[in-house]
């Protein structure tokens, strides 16, 4: 079945891997990014490029306008930094920009929302390990906050209005086309350091740990839930644990060089562990393992 699709964020990061996998099916695709974090150069050229922000009238126009099936929702502020310093900001693109385009889409007609949540940021410090979906939610920080809420607001669509809605709630994705700037990409960040043989700052002590998992399985989650009839919430993470000081030491295995690192003051907000749970997913969908750590970091490190 050929689905007409509507990817938000499709110019960035994990958006645009996800654009592709669309494609590959032969579905039609239109990504919505108003460009400020993604890149022309990452959009499919067999995908329909709008550039506009989820805030955005025309963003709005064009859900009612576009006959979409599907709408997969990526585009985010995702610097836990700046919904720190400004979380009515924050709050504006990830839950209210994001609201309206949810009720378009359910006034337009669309029959699935698929949206990229958090994992890590929804469920806070762990009460205990690997957090799978029944965790419950206790973020830390504003982006938290916001990612959390458009979950509960997505169930409520679900249950309400029949709407069918996903929400993806990720581990700490790498893997080709993250960005080196910015805050939402530790692996990014320190490979481009160690490669450009420049020093590189772990922030805080190094012990805080995450769950890193290769942007290849994520989009597979993706096409899991949007193929098939999956409703819910749904943790995509590896369920192994990995502290900053231990990603370091990875990479440079990885990369075969040694790298200069000092350790700076820690990131408000930031909270110290995180590792997910994600085999309910690949049970309900038949879904590989996830991609080994040094494994995803070899094959990133190779496409730099």
């Amino acid at each position: 079945m050929t689905l007409n699709v509507l990817v938000t964020g499709g110019a960035g990061f994990i958006g645009s891997h996800v654009v592709d996998a669309y494609v590959e099916r032969g579905w039609r695709v239109t990504v919505l990014d108003d460009l400020s974090t993604g890149s022309r150069k990452n959009v499919n050229p067999r995908a329909e490029l709008v550039v506009a922000g989820v805030g955005e009238t025309a963003a709005i126009e064009l859900l009612r306008r576009g006959g979409f099936d599907l709408v997969n929702h990526h585009a985010a502020q995702v610097d836990v930094r700046v919904s720190v310093a400004d979380p009515a900001s924050d709050a504006e693109t990830n839950v209210v920009a994001t609201l309206r385009l949810i009720q378009a889409a359910l006034e337009s007609g669309v029959r699935k929302i698929v949206f990229a949540s958090s994992g890590g940021a929804a469920y806070g410090e762990p009460l205990r390990i690997p957090q799978d979906e029944s965790h419950p939610v206790n973020p830390i920080s504003p982006y938290g906050c916001a990612k959390a809420a458009v979950d509960q607001y997505l169930a409520y669509y679900r249950e309400v209005h029949r709407l069918s809605t996903v929400s993806l709630r990720y581990a700490n994705v790498y893997g080709p086309r993250q960005r080196r700037e910015g805050e939402a990409g530790v692996v990014a960040i320190l490979a481009g350091r160690l490669l450009a043989d420049e020093p590189a700052t772990i922030h805080g002590t190094g012990d805080q740990t995450r769950d890193y998992v290769f942007v290849e399985d994520v989009v597979r989650a993706n096409l899991a839930v949007s193929e098939g009839d999956l409703p819910g919430i749904y943790n995509v993470g590896t369920g192994v644990e990995t502290s900053v000081n231990q990603l370091w030491d990875a990479l440079q295995r990885s990369a075969g060089v040694a790298g200069r690192v000092s350790h700076g003051p820690a990131k408000k907000g930031e909270q110290m562990r995180s590792v997910l749970d994600g085999t309910r997913l690949r049970a309900a969908a038949g879904l590989p393992e996830p991609l080994p750590l040094e494994e995803g970091l070899r094959k990133f490190i190779d496409d730099l």
